[in-house]
């Protein structure tokens, strides 16, 4: 797999299919099962337990949410390094560009001994960069070892049910498939779209569900106190469907956060990690 990814970065173009070809993976549905060279193995007591191994514990996972450019190969290593992390949210939402990618899983996987750290990638919202582009991104993130694909800016149940279809024929971890082992997640983040939460939370074979709180406040002109309603109302539905819901935290509400539920917090900023280390102190790990 190194080898791999020295060669698609030398070559600086990555179609699809030429990733496709190298891997061997070349139909939409194919199983992409061989990721015994990304993942062993973990104990859920292990500080290098991964999103599902934790969210089948029932525990908070703590991850770091990763924007701004350069992404580097030193970037995942120091990612890598951190023992507080569980986990690396890349948001190529307004500039996808799978060198990125590509950097940061090198350097999440160069920069320890142990198993890699899960890394969950969200990509542009489906609705501007179209359904073909959209599917040919999931295809191209998996098939370089991505763990996870983030779908933000999710309009309507019809929405969702295309981003899940994507991944017909992928071990996708759910409430219906427990030996999964790719994240697939929804992000609501307009008001619109909560009259059909709870037929979003329904759709079968994705992870996790979640509400763009900063999104959506911005989209109630500012009314944050309705936005947090309405981000409790999804965390309700995944909870009631038993999916995971992911939320960004500081460290005033990061207590607050994982006693109300959320198995997934984000952190940023050069707090991150005295924000971590107060979560892990709340969720006893």
């Amino acid at each position: 797999m190194g080898k791999l990814l020295d060669e698609l970065k030398r070559r600086k173009v990555f179609p699809v299919t030429a990733v496709y070809a190298v891997l061997g993976l070349f139909a939409v549905g194919s199983q992409l099962t061989d990721r015994s060279i990304i993942h062993a193995q973990t104990n859920v007591a292990d500080s290098t337990a991964g999103l599902v191994e934790l969210w089948e514990a029932g525990q908070t996972a703590f991850g770091q949410y990763v924007t701004g450019v350069p992404y580097t190969v030193e970037t995942g290593r120091e990612l890598a390094a951190n023992p507080l992390l569980d986990y690396a949210f890349l948001n190529l939402e307004q500039d996808y560009n799978i060198n990125s990618a590509l950097d940061l899983a090198q350097g999440l996987r160069s920069g320890t001994t142990g198993p890699a750290m899960d890394l969950l990638v969200r990509i542009p919202p489906l609705s501007e960069a179209g359904v073909e582009t959209s599917k040919a991104r999931v295809k191209e993130l998996l098939a370089m070892g991505a763990d996870g694909v983030v779908f933000p800016h999710v309009r309507s149940a019809e929405e969702a049910r295309m981003a899940v279809s994507f991944f017909e024929g992928v071990n996708v971890w759910s409430p219906a498939n427990p030996e999964g082992d790719i994240i697939v997640m929804l992000m609501l983040e307009t008001p619109d779209v909560f009259a059909e939460l709870e037929e979003i939370a329904n759709i079968p074979n994705y992870s996790s569900l979640a509400c763009g709180i900063g999104s959506l406040t911005n989209a109630l002109g500012g009314d944050r106190e309705a936005a947090e309603r309405m981000n409790l109302e999804v965390l309700i539905q995944s909870q009631r469907v038993g999916m995971a819901d992911m939320i960004t935290a500081n460290t005033e509400s990061v207590a607050r956060r994982v006693n109300e539920g959320f198995l997934g917090l984000l952190v940023y900023g050069p707090t991150a990690n005295e924000v971590i280390r107060l979560g892990r102190a709340a969720a006893g790990r």
